[in-house]
């Protein structure tokens, strides 16, 4: 709780000094926030620096919001002159209601991505299948703007089956309640289906199967088993939902915090932004506390005594035919729009179909689509790959430490994207890598996140437990043990990530905070072509298109990831030293007396579940 508190405390000082960390006058900022057509005189701005009481620093602002938060005053905002409380609360309130929404699709969505895989598990089916296809991957890589523009347009517009703008009941929450639950949705479905075949391979699963137990109630065990590794990744996925959904508020002008934040960030309103992300943060301190709660209520005492079967143990080779065709696709259209110019105009030419000539048409000022979509992914493939690479080397070291990385994962995922990119900005200055330093500042937390979901689960399988009782340290259990289990399913869910890094950088583009004109980034390529979606769609699907593709084979090449077998050494040396030494833990795995006290301990687990599975459902090695 105490790092927690620092770490709050932090954030709030740093937001504080956003204006002077810019090294841009706040008054200036704020008089273009309340009328862009007042003349920026000297008088003009003396008398807004005497009322906002710039003229005493920062610190003391600082202390004169933090003294009024005890007696529920936030301050006056500095651009409406309005009480800061009551709009931030109604903001969180539309957020809140817009994320329950979500989260119902994200649900109905992962629950769609691995229904095939709890169909076929459930009915001893499964064999050797790999998990998940690239369907899921294609709509975890679709940008949540792009999928709210289109439904915008199209479901609200063109058919009006829906309203596609304003919040003034349930209907006008659907329409972006899928722009944001479909992409999240597909990513919890993937993390989730790359666990349940070890959770129907687990003794348990197959005691109950021969004691005829009904398919549904071994799919609803086996993801009662899968969700406590879940759960702390569904917590952060309810903090972005709520501050992080800025660009679908801004298409459906939706007055939630992200909207409310991001107008307070680019107007320096330091009493709103503030308080706005003092609410996401607590927010976030609430969703970790529920998804802690939530892990120990599912697991019981299986953690402390060290109960658990292991999920993620040796899977057969992934076949390599599916990535391989996306690959050659995804470089064909680079080869192919390589040659040609990306910032050539032609005024003649303007917002072509798709044509022998332009494959992929052309935008508004006549440019090629495929030459811009070609050339863009230099940029943006190389950044994404930096950053991801950068994210999962932290996520796991940070993971490894979960009482310092857990309240640090919660505090810097509960920070907007568009904030973190103005703190980098003040901070390092504008460059073509501010945006990636934005997006990695909070690419790592929901690997740290899951890494740390892993270990807490794989330190109470029976097998490091009775390795650890034959005397083995923790730097042989951490080499040996933990990281070999933990380590493929993360390097996974980093590649699941890259499309995400990806759209992060498409969507600071797309707010005008990333990469600009004419740079041929993807994230500018959408935001620049997305007005003309109704008249030239293709400017805008063609790199969707790709960077769909590209989830598509992170994924599918995701699928093979495993870390190369270790030979164990052989028990029988006379070398082997009987405490820290190698071999004496590899007896735990080799030798005959381990062998015969896991299979007593497995076939004790699998006779009490299957007592207790006929009677009532519940999984007791769980």
């Amino acid at each position: 709780m105490l790092w927690r508190a620092a770490l709050t405390a932090a954030l709030v000082c740093a937001i504080g000094l956003l204006p002077w960390l810019a090294r841009t006058d706040p008054a200036l900022t704020v008089l273009k926030a309340r009328s862009a057509e007042r003349a920026p005189t000297p008088e003009t701005l003396r008398a807004i620096r005497d009322q906002l009481g710039l003229g005493e620093g920062p610190f003391h602002l600082l202390a004169k919001w933090l003294g009024g938060l005890p007696r529920g005053d936030a301050g006056r905002s500095w651009v409406s002159d309005t009480d800061v409380l009551p709009a931030v609360a109604q903001a969180l309130g539309a957020s809140l209601l817009l994320m329950s929404g979500a989260v119902v699709v994200a649900v109905l969505t992962a629950a769609a991505t691995c229904a095939r895989t709890l169909y076929l598990g459930s009915r001893r089916r499964l064999g050797g299948r790999a998990p998940g296809g690239t369907g899921s991957a294609v709509l975890a890589a679709l940008p949540e703007f792009l999928v709210a523009s289109v439904l915008a347009s199209v479901v609200g517009v063109q058919l009006g089956w829906l309203p596609a703008l304003g919040w003034y009941g349930p209907r006008w929450m659907v329409l972006p309640a899928l722009a944001l639950g479909l992409p999240a949705g597909a990513v919890l479905g993937r993390l989730l289906d790359d666990l349940l075949p070890a959770a129907f391979a687990e003794p348990w699963a197959l005691a109950a199967a021969a004691r005829g137990v009904a398919p549904a109630s071994i799919a609803r065990q086996a993801l009662r088993r899968c969700a406590p590794g879940l759960l702390p990744s569904l917590g952060l996925f309810v903090v972005g939902l709520t501050g992080g959904s800025v660009a679908v508020e801004q298409i459906f002008d939706i007055p939630g915090l992200g909207r409310l934040t991001l107008h307070a960030a680019l107007a320096q309103d330091l009493p709103v932004l503030q308080t706005g992300t003092l609410a996401l943060v607590v927010l976030a301190a609430v969703a970790a506390l529920a998804a802690r709660l939530g892990v120990r209520r599912l697991t019981g005492p299986a953690l402390r005594d060290g109960a658990l079967h292991s999920l993620h143990r040796p899977t057969p080779p992934a076949p390599r035919v599916v990535p391989l065709g996306h690959g050659l696709l995804l470089a064909a259209v680079i080869a192919l729009g390589l040659p040609r110019d990306p910032l050539a105009l032609d005024t003649t030419a303007r917002l072509q179909a798709p044509s022998w000539a332009h494959p992929f048409g052309t935008d508004a000022l006549g440019r090629d689509v495929l030459a811009r979509v070609a050339h863009g992914a230099l940029t943006t493939l190389g950044t994404a790959l930096a950053v991801s690479a950068a994210a999962l080397l932290a996520g796991v070291l940070l993971g490894l430490l979960p009482r310092l990385s857990g309240p640090l994962a919660d505090t810097v995922n509960a920070v907007p994207p568009v904030l973190a990119a103005l703190l980098v900005t003040g901070v390092a200055g504008s460059g073509p890598w501010t945006p990636a330093v934005a997006v990695a500042v909070a690419a790592w937390s929901p690997l740290a996140v899951h890494t740390s979901a892993l270990l807490r689960q794989e330190r109470a399988t029976l097998h490091v437990t009775a390795t650890r009782a034959l005397g083995a340290g923790r730097g042989y259990l951490l080499r040996h043990e933990l990281l070999p289990a933990v380590l493929p399913p993360v390097v996974r869910h980093a590649l699941l990530r890259l499309p995400g890094i990806a759209l992060g950088l498409a969507a600071l583009g797309f707010l005008g905070l990333g990469a600009q004109p004419p740079s041929p980034e993807w994230g500018l390529l959408l935001a620049e072509n997305q007005p003309y979606a109704e008249r030239a769609p293709w400017a805008v699907l063609a790199p969707a298109a790709v960077l769909a593709l590209l989830g598509a084979l992170a994924v599918t090449a995701a699928g093979g990831i495993r870390l190369p077998h270790r030979k164990r050494p052989d028990p029988r040396r006379p070398t082997q030293r009987p405490v820290r030494g190698a071999g004496n833990c590899a007896t735990s795995h080799d030798g005959a007396a381990h062998k015969t006290s896991t299979a007593h301990t497995a076939h004790t687990a699998s006779t009490e579940h299957t007592s207790s599975a006929a009677h009532t459902p519940r999984t007791d090695t769980a």
